[in-house]
């Protein structure tokens, strides 16, 4: 199985705080100064039913292009919030992304950190350890880890967590020429949604997903369009709705491809014709491969 993680390594030090927590007093309080640090990417990629795998060297999370916001979270035993901060790649200020300073009171804790993809106009939502949802545009790459976190001294504590990608991700390639009269892509899952639990990684509802993409390649060219969703269960068949429109939104081509296969960390592609007169009549083939590949013919 092809699976992507990022390490985290978090430090709590019996020191001063940096200016990131100097502000940080709570009721006169004692605060433990916290720092978190984003590791490496450990990429494993091999069949599921072999033993062997094949394994290369760590990433520094600042490589990987893909995880463009980074979220922090502590979380108390009651469930509230404690602390939540959000890194942007492109806007570090002189800082280095995926490392944090805080400082949190003694006391007990759930800490959830959200790798993800960004662009402007996205509005994601962490409000607890169990509820994470992208509220605007569609859902992007993501990666979630949650660690309970002990803070009961000021003695150096040194702790580790994994985040793993709970994406499903799919890539719809046209065998065509995209025409003039397309503006948009729409594509609809039967199931699936937004919003995910960063502690099992599924989703918490299972309602279907609307994605409309813009953008998806040059007139005259074949094109490639790829959309993210979160899956209920760790492997789920659903229809998926292909649409393209124009710039009214009038439907210009509808295609149903029934019991697609996904799973989470798997890039499923659907291959045919999307832009023909025609189109409504062609066949599209599946295949995966961050897991083993999956040739469906339908």
């Amino acid at each position: 199985m092809k699976k992507i993680v990022l390490g985290v390594l978090i430090c709590l030090f019996a020191v001063s705080c940096s200016n990131e927590t100097e502000d940080q007093v709570l009721n006169n309080e004692e605060m433990a100064p916290v720092k978190v640090h984003v590791g490496g990417f450990d990429v494993t990629q091999g069949e599921i039913s072999e033993a062997r795998e094949m394994t290369r060297a760590a990433e520094a999370v600042e490589n990987y292009e893909g995880v463009k916001a980074l979220t922090l979270a502590f979380y108390k035993s009651d469930g509230t919030e404690q602390y939540q901060v959000t890194q942007l790649r492109n806007d570090m200020s002189g800082k280095t992304f995926g490392e944090f300073n805080l400082a949190l009171p003694m006391g007990s804790y759930t800490m959830v950190v959200v790798g993800r993809g960004y662009s402007d106009g996205d509005v994601f939502a962490l409000t607890s350890p169990t509820l994470a949802e992208y509220t605007s545009g569609r859902v992007r790459e993501t990666f979630v880890a949650t660690e309970a976190v002990n803070v009961t001294t000021n003695t150096p504590l040194d702790l580790s967590a994994t985040l793993n990608r709970v994406v499903a991700k799919v890539q719809i390639n046209s065998t065509d020429l995209k025409t003039a009269d397309v503006s948009k892509m729409r594509i609809t899952f039967a199931a699936g949604g937004k919003a995910v639990n960063p502690t099992t990684g599924l989703a918490t509802v299972n309602t279907g997903v609307v994605n409309e993409l813009t953008g998806s390649g040059s007139v005259g060219n074949t094109t490639t369009a790829i959309t993210y969703l979160f899956l209920a269960t760790d492997e789920q068949t659903m229809d998926i709705t292909i649409e393209t429109l124009d710039a009214d939104g009038k439907v210009l081509f509808t295609k149903v491809v029934n019991n697609v296969p996904l799973k989470r960390n798997r890039l499923t592609k659907l291959t045919g014709k999307v832009y023909s007169a025609d189109a409504s009549s062609t066949s599209f083939l599946i295949n995966s491969d961050w897991e083993p590949e999956n040739n469906v013919g339908f």
